[in-house]
């Protein structure tokens, strides 16, 4: 008996560590969540994981991923880098993920990245739109990969939406000197700008946490210029639109996707909010049945109205299992093979085929506003 009950013993310690040694078992496929769900930009990663956790509730109710359920392992990255590293690390190690989804943020993104190398499981992240989040002067990242523009093309694409569709070309630039965000989107939005013809007439900064922008918009308010560049956070953006409109300044304003936030009409007043256009990944008013029977499911499950992080988190979610459905079997390396082989991937965000540099491929929504409310969209810069 004693040797029957140590056999037994033997039998079930093996199957539960070679269990622990793969992304899945029997029945399930274990993908991590690294996320900002608590923090300063915890309404970035709230946001992504209500977007991937409806992606996966659907996946998992239309029999999953060839059978096998999918099972989130959801950890709080706190905002921080550092924590970013070590959660990535307890899901690679401890909890044996397949791939890991997220962080939000291109700093906390790009500390996870040295990880997923070491233990070869594919990080992605919807919104990390950096410049070199997935390749740098060393080459492509071999193990990360982004569904989101970069600030780069961002900028490139509010410059030429500026020449071509707004016909202006005198321009002033007001970009945050504290964020990397703000000088990717500056520099790349002045040297397109130039390249098309147009003049920056003033170049002004300010640093995050700034409330104060009077004497900016005083200096550049008697220069000659039909448009102002904003790239920064809805935090100071809202105030410096406030107060240039105080101020007479009726050009149009234009910026990025960090002006995609409720708290813009807040700060701004929606009064100041006409005249505005800022690139973004998704539109609610997007017509697409895609788009729409997204809206509807996302509505029924949160009771509100979904905004770009929920778009990218759903599709972030949708493109890795996608990957894992393809892979020749389930292990972090035939993944990334798979998900590097992404063509035509037709998401809420967007349609797109994954790049030599693990970027995805689409089109930039340009949002318009009136009164502080969207008002029209177009798809530009394919």
């Amino acid at each position: 008996m004693k040797r029957l009950l140590s056999i037994l013993l033997i039998v079930v310690m093996t199957t539960v560590l070679i269990s622990g040694c793969s992304g899945s078992n029997a029945n399930e496929i274990k993908i991590g969540v690294n996320y900002e769900l608590s923090g300063q930009v915890a309404t970035y990663g709230q946001s992504s994981v209500e977007g991937i956790e409806l992606a996966i509730e659907e996946i998992n109710k239309a029999g999953g991923i060839n059978g096998k359920q999918i099972k989130l392992v959801k950890v709080d990255n706190k905002s921080e880098p550092s924590e970013a590293t070590t959660v990535a690390t307890r899901l690679m190690t401890q909890d044996k993920v397949i791939a890991v989804l997220g962080p939000a943020t291109s700093g906390a993104f790009k500390a996870t990245i040295p990880v997923a190398i070491k233990n070869k499981v594919p990080v992605a992240s919807g919104s990390a739109t950096a410049d070199d989040v997935t390749v740098d002067a060393n080459g492509v990242k071999e193990y990360a990969f982004r569904i989101c523009f970069s600030d780069s093309y961002q900028g490139n694409v509010m410059a030429r939406y500026a020449l071509e569709k707004l016909s202006k070309t005198k321009a002033v630039i007001i970009a945050d000197s504290s964020s990397d965000y703000a000088k990717g989107l500056a520099a790349n939005f002045k040297s397109t700008f130039e390249a098309g013809g147009g003049k920056i007439v003033a170049e002004e900064a300010y640093i995050k946490g700034d409330t104060d922008f009077n004497a900016i918009i005083t200096k550049i308010k008697g220069m000659d210029f039909d448009v102002i560049f904003i790239p920064g956070y809805y935090e100071e953006v809202g105030l410096i639109i406030k107060q240039a409109r105080t101020q007479g300044i009726d050009v149009p304003i234009l910026g990025g996707d960090g002006f995609d936030s409720p708290k813009l009409v807040e700060l701004a007043g929606p009064e100041a909010l006409n005249n505005v256009y800022f690139s973004n990944h998704y539109s609610s008013l997007d017509e697409s049945p895609v788009v729409q029977d997204f809206i509807k499911a996302f509505k029924e499950k949160y009771n509100k109205e979904p905004d770009a992080f929920n778009a990218l988190g759903y599709d972030l979610a949708k493109f890795v299992a996608d990957g894992i459905k393809r892979a020749e079997k389930l292990t972090g390396e035939a993944v990334k093979n798979a998900l590097e082989q992404t063509r035509n991937f037709e998401g809420v965000t967007g349609t797109f085929s994954v790049d030599e540099n693990h970027n995805a491929e689409k089109a930039i929504v340009i949002i318009g506003l009136k009164d502080g409310q969207q008002d029209t969209i177009e798809r530009f810069g394919d």
